[in-house]
């Protein structure tokens, strides 16, 4: 955590900070998928906090981002969670979203001041006669508390918290499991005002592919387990088929949305491919690259009917060499291509991602077999 000093009071800053973490630090506001607000279009007055409802402490706030599945999808079910198929990639760690209306911020001020939070403030009660009330009621600058960062582009405090204006004050969230990512900083303005209608003239704004990558890090897709033949025992020589029944895999979508904001970005997964990976050198692999294409019916393969048995199937595996007691680890994996759109006609596309499995394949050597 950077160093912090403040006029004198910098043991009992720092230990507000390390202790509470309070909204001025971006390090601990959670991202993840909250309920949506009683009144269409319009945010709860107070974000939500701890067990004893200090709503003011930004390490138990959540991010206000709206996830649904126009899908349909209801259930979660055999899902699990895609990996991007680039490991340089990840959603973004931190932003900044609406949180507070000048009557809920001053509502949040007051409910802090009488029940205090988490232990600190009854520590140290300058703080909330300090930047919550000094800086957003009575109009005290910024770099009065020495928290001043070079992307922070309103340094002047603000009057009665903004009442009667219209607009929001904005605050950083972070990506819920990032919370020590040292790229939380990037985000190290302290709640700030901003007009109705606009969004912040500062590199980490929401955008929709903002919303587009929250979106992906909220995609759930079916386990993959091919259906095989023969299923128990394959044998060495002769191909095994593999296919997944139509209607299996269908594109899966995920819309996030951003209250107050009108931003919104929608993100498809569409499954492209199914990859098998024998688990021995010793196999070949139908087709040869080990990816069997998805036909249009949503099914991959063909299923193994009889008198297929020394037939080349379209999707499947050959092996060469029985196994001697430990079974090959069959690999199948899925293909997912993203695509997005978003508000204002934006689009784009994110790296691939994929869902692995493993399954056990017993390969048996015999002389001859009747079918």
């Amino acid at each position: 955590m950077p160093a912090v000093t403040g006029n004198g009071r910098t043991g009992a800053w720092t230990a507000a900070l390390t202790a509470t973490v309070l909204l001025c630090s971006p390090g601990a506001a959670f991202a993840d998928e909250v309920p949506a607000p009683t009144t269409p279009g319009q945010p709860t007055e107070k974000p939500s906090g701890d067990s004893n409802g200090r709503t003011l402490l930004a390490s138990v706030s959540q991010s206000r981002i709206q996830v649904s599945h126009p899908d349909g999808r209801t259930e979660q079910g055999s899902m699990d969670e895609l990996t991007s198929v680039d490991p340089n990639w990840e959603p973004p760690v931190c932003w900044y979203e609406p949180v507070f209306t000048p009557d809920g911020l001053k509502s949040a001020v007051e409910d802090l001041q009488k029940n205090g939070g988490m232990g600190a403030v009854n520590a140290h009660e300058w703080w909330t006669s300090g930047i919550f009330v000094d800086h957003y009621d009575k109009g005290e600058p910024e770099e009065n508390f020495d928290l001043k960062s070079p992307t922070n582009s309103t340094a002047e405090g603000y009057k009665n918290y903004n009442i009667g204006q219209n607009g929001m004050f904005w605050r950083s969230v972070v990506r819920k499991g990032h919370e020590n990512d040292i790229k939380a900083w990037d985000c190290g303005r302290i709640m700030f005002w901003q007009d109705a209608g606009t969004i912040p003239d500062d590199e980490h704004a929401p955008t929709p592919e903002t919303l587009a990558a929250y979106a992906y890090d909220k995609i759930e897709v079916p386990k993959t387990k091919v259906e095989l033949k023969p299923a128990a025992k394959s044998t060495v020589n002769l191909p095994t088929w593999a296919w997944l029944d139509k209607g299996t895999f269908k594109d899966v979508k995920v819309r996030a949305e951003l209250p107050n904001t009108g931003l919104w970005a929608e993100t498809t997964a569409k499954p492209v491919a199914l990859h098998l990976e024998p688990g021995t050198d010793d196999a070949e692999t139908f087709p040869a690259s080990g990816d069997c294409e998805i036909n249009e019916d949503g099914s991959i393969g063909t299923p193994y009917t009889k008198g297929d048995a020394d037939k080349t199937p379209p999707c499947g595996i050959r092996y060469l060499r029985a196994t001697n007691g430990e079974p090959y680890q069959l690999k199948a994996s899925i293909t997912w291509q993203i695509s997005w759109e978003g508000t204002g006609g934006a689009n784009g596309d994110l790296p691939d991602g994929t869902f692995e499995t493993t399954q056990d394949m017993n390969v048996q050597e015999i002389q001859s077999i009747n079918r």
